[in-house]
């Protein structure tokens, strides 16, 4: 019997050291990615503001940076994990940093106004609109008035949102949303890769230490002690 529990202890030890080598390489290559991460960051010199006392800033103001932060949670509905925002690595290689900068370029895109010109008069939905400069304030553009402003809020057959609509949500725009976007789902991907290979590394060591215990066991000594069983049920011997 103990001979088949060493038995059983050395397959588990094996199948550890398997899980524990997966973990490993697994952990090697997130770590891999994420160096990877962080050089791309680094070199487009993409980086977070903050003061002197750690607090995010936009444009200078921590004012500026609740702003974005309201935008951000309140009506993108994002949960944003403050341990990803480090003064003293400004760099954005996080999943809040990318959404965090995503949410400074649409704050600032929805709180501008465009200049549109008109070289003519023209006529829409039975308005007129005399030649001449308007300034439109993007937020307030859509039927979800102080929500509004987005790119499917325009109406692009109007004369004045159509022409805003291009030169707020430029190709430029789209494009940094789609970068930032990708940034987001491969660092969330990268820190969902990393607990996992730590957890199939974690589960390695159990099989090990388990499969060393059974073998621990299977090495004792066995007990000679043998106990015979007294049948009480026997007649005692006759006496003369």
């Amino acid at each position: 019997m103990k001979q088949k529990i060493r038995v059983l202890g050395i397959v588990i030890i094996v199948l550890g050291v398997v899980f524990a080598g997966a973990g490993i390489y697994a952990f090697t290559q997130v770590q891999a990615g994420n160096d990877s991460l962080q050089a791309f960051s680094a070199a487009q010199n993409v980086e977070l503001s903050y003061n002197e006392a750690g607090e995010l800033v936009d444009r200078g103001t921590t004012e500026g940076a609740d702003a974005i932060m309201a935008l951000l949670v309140d009506e993108w509905g994002y949960g944003v994990n403050e341990g990803d925002l480090d003064s003293n690595d400004p760099v954005v290689n996080t999943a809040t940093e990318y959404m965090f900068q995503m949410a400074t370029i649409g704050y600032h895109i929805l709180h501008g106004t465009q200049t549109v010109v008109l070289t003519e008069a023209t006529e829409y939905n039975g308005e007129d609109f005399a030649a001449g400069e308007y300034e439109l304030f993007v937020r307030t553009v859509g039927e979800r008035g102080e929500l509004g402003g987005y790119w499917t809020d325009f109406d692009r057959q109007h004369p004045i949102e159509g022409p805003a609509r291009s030169q707020a949500w430029s190709g430029t725009a789209h494009g940094l949303f789609g970068e930032l976007g990708v940034g987001t789902v491969t660092a969330s991907t990268l820190q969902l890769a990393n607990g996992l290979s730590l957890l199939i590394l974690g589960l390695g060591l159990t099989f090990v230490l388990l499969g060393a215990g059974l073998i621990w066991i299977g090495t004792g000594k066995e007990d000679d002690t043998k106990t015979v069983a007294m049948d009480s049920t026997k007649p005692e011997p006759a006496t003369t």
